[in-house]
């Protein structure tokens, strides 16, 4: 769409402050034909549960400048032009020795100001700005191999569910916004991203020794192309994955959707759209709002480290960080 095709800039009111919305009428996701001011719209609507997913936290942010069927820029630092009330968080990356002051999220004009500059996805990182090096937040994620099913991932979630209950640690679970599912615990930000990752990774081993569907061989082209992937690397330092109610780059405008664990086996990621998840909220709330009252100390997984390790498991080296663009 031209730009004099877009639509005159609008302004949207988010509490006490007002967002300047350019090009308000720009289709974004073709499959519906929903605009940039539908997914303003749509974070505002879900703004309760999108700031607190992300309060607190550097975050990346997925660009889309003329939506998601174009360019995408993944961008870590601020873009020009913010507010002075959008805050930041700086954080440092060794690899270059250079830092990025990164969007930190205190209140939903900050998400709505970023749809302004094109954001479509929030991805920040599981630790907050108080201590960006100290993780408070575990995340569990399954991603299916290519061949692999739907059916695939709800059989695994249930393995997941079996062994977080056996530890008694609560997890709330997410449709990844792809093929993928996302289960998230709350923990002390007592231990660096090494700790939480060998952590991640022994909850990992338990689950594959449970269910023959899992595949946890360290090159993808290793694994099974049927088996699904529990990635414990995305606890590693400065990698980030869509977080609760981030819309996907899609052209159904697809979210990552807070799901209850009993309604896993009967729903499909594509339920969950911006056309869906606000009325959902409006009737269930956000089915993430107790996750910082459910916190689950990691030392027992890090005693399956110890034990799995002294066995002679294979301790896989930490990826590289992600490049610094934007």
């Amino acid at each position: 769409m031209a730009a004099r095709d877009a639509g005159e800039p609008v302004e949207l009111t988010i509490g006490d402050r007002v967002v300047r919305l350019s090009s308000p009428d720009r289709v974004y996701f073709p499959e519906r034909g929903e605009t940039k001011r539908d997914l303003a719209e749509y974070y505002i609507a879900v703004g309760d549960g999108i700031v607190r997913a992300l309060r607190d936290r550097p975050c990346m942010l997925h660009r889309f400048p003329t939506g998601v069927t174009g360019e995408k820029v993944h961008q870590k630092r601020l873009p020009r032009g913010a507010p002075d009330w959008v805050r930041t968080v700086r954080v440092h990356f060794p690899r270059y020795n250079r830092t990025a002051d990164e969007l930190c999220v205190a209140h939903p004009a900050d998400v709505v100001w970023a749809v302004q500059m094109s954001t479509v996805e929030f991805h920040p990182w599981n630790s907050r700005a108080a201590d960006v090096e100290s993780p408070d937040e575990w995340r569990i994620d399954l991603d299916p191999m290519p061949e692999a099913s739907w059916a695939d991932v709800r059989r695994v979630a249930g393995v997941v569910h079996e062994v977080l209950d056996e530890l008694g640690a609560t997890g709330f679970p997410k449709t990844s916004g792809g093929s993928g599912l996302h289960v998230y615990v709350r923990i002390p930000p007592d231990h660096g991203f090494t700790d939480v990752r060998r952590a991640a990774h022994a909850f990992a081993r338990e689950v594959e020794r449970r269910c023959d569907r899992v595949d946890l061989s360290w090159w993808r082209k290793d694994r099974d192309p049927a088996a699904v992937f529990v990635d414990y690397n995305q606890n590693a330092r400065d990698h980030t994955i869509a977080c609760a109610y981030s819309v996907r780059g899609t052209p159904d405008a697809r979210v990552s959707a807070p799901v209850r664990w009993a309604e896993i086996d009967d729903c499909e990621p594509r339920d969950f759209t911006i056309a869906t998840v606000p009325a959902r909220v409006a009737e269930l709330g956000d089915l993430h709002a107790e996750i910082d009252e459910a916190v689950f100390a990691i030392e027992p997984l890090l005693q399956w480290a110890d034990r799995d390790e002294r066995d002679g498991a294979a301790v896989p080296e930490e990826t590289g960080l992600p490049d610094l663009d934007g």
